[in-house]
């Protein structure tokens, strides 16, 4: 930025010396070529009219540039107020404790993030028993992230039907699907406002069950050491926590909702080791009755699931227990196991 500002001065500079110069040596050409008519009085006008001219050509250039950024803003705000908004509704209200079991049937799906783009999912078919804790795995580009954001409807799914405990989820209203499903993202997110708001922004939990959730995810210390314990202020963004710590308040969100399905999507990829064990320990306790689909950052958080699925160019392609994956000689699974000892 400071730069930029530098070097575009430095031109600007030239250019108004340029101007001055020429004003200069053409007034004094004009009045050393008819002196009866361009006297010294007019060669001076000029002169200070160029260097008025040079003075201003700063302003002028900034005014421009501040008009292109501003219908920048416009262009932009007009760009989104045409979007196609997504699909809300839907002809199927579930029943008030769907999903019961968390039985995941994925039926030759593919998805795609826009409809102008190739497909990022193609043909998946597999299913999750209820209760199970699922391994998803595969190199960058594979597709882990866009299996689970399919179970949200967040990208589009042009082909297939994915059916949650014998329920079509393209046919319930979004609304609906999002608030009976929980995840954990990589990145944890807390907002602005007390940690009562953050984990229960709804209002719809009791403090009783609130500080189970702080114990379940092991803050309760924590909380309980601050002045003002559950109306205790978070900062923009969580900043007055550790990222160890807002990972685990996003995991004791996850643990109010009471959903049957968990996605954990690269959950450990940016905190340490010893968080990373916490969170693994609370899932296999805390959420033992749960679907648990967890996208691994680091494969030896997924060696103790009760099955693998393996993804590669947006298909499945290997599916099983751990123990037979790693039995497969030059399976993917086998190989992303051994370059991560």
């Amino acid at each position: 930025m400071q730069t930029g500002t530098r070097w575009l001065g430095v031109r600007l500079d030239t250019i108004g010396a340029l101007t001055v110069f020429i004003s200069g040596i053409s007034s004094l050409a004009a009045a050393a070529a008819d002196p009866m008519n361009f006297g010294p009085s007019l060669v001076g006008l000029a002169i200070s009219y160029a260097m008025s001219t040079a003075s201003t050509l700063k302003f002028v250039v900034r005014g421009v540039a501040d008009l292109e950024m501003a219908m920048n803003s416009m262009e932009r705000t007009i760009y989104y107020s045409e979007v196609d908004v997504e699909e809300s509704d839907g002809s199927v209200i579930p029943r008030e404790d769907w999903p019961e079991e968390g039985n995941i049937i994925y039926e030759n799906v593919s998805a795609r993030y826009a409809s102008d783009l190739d497909a990022v999912l193609s043909k998946v078919s597999v299913h999750f028993k209820a209760g199970q804790k699922i391994g998803i795995c595969g190199r960058t580009g594979s597709g882990k992230s866009s299996l689970t954001l399919t179970l949200f409807r967040i990208i589009d799914m042009f082909e297939g039907n994915i059916l949650i405990d014998g329920i079509n989820i393209g046919m319930l209203p979004l609304k609906e699907l999002r608030k009976r499903l929980a995840i954990i993202p990589q990145d944890p997110v807390l907002f602005t406002g007390t940690i009562r708001f953050n984990l229960d922004p709804l209002g719809e939990k009791s403090d009783d069950e609130i500080w189970q959730a702080l114990e379940i995810a092991q803050l309760k210390a924590v909380v309980t050491g601050l002045e003002k314990g559950l109306d205790s202020e978070v900062s923009e963004g969580g900043e007055n926590f550790s990222v160890g710590q807002r990972q685990l308040f996003c995991l004791g969100r996850a643990f109010l909702r009471k959903t049957k399905i968990l996605v954990m999507d690269e959950a450990t990829a940016s905190i340490d080791y010893e968080t990373d064990c916490i969170l693994q320990q609370v899932v296999a306790t805390a959420f033992q009755d749960r679907t648990v689909l967890t996208i691994a950052h680091r494969v030896s958080t997924i060696m103790d699931s009760d099955c693998i699925l393996v993804l590669s160019k947006g298909k499945v392609a290997e599916h099983g227990t751990p123990e037979a994956l790693l039995a497969k000689e030059n399976g993917i699974f086998a190989s992303l196991v051994a370059e991560n000892k």
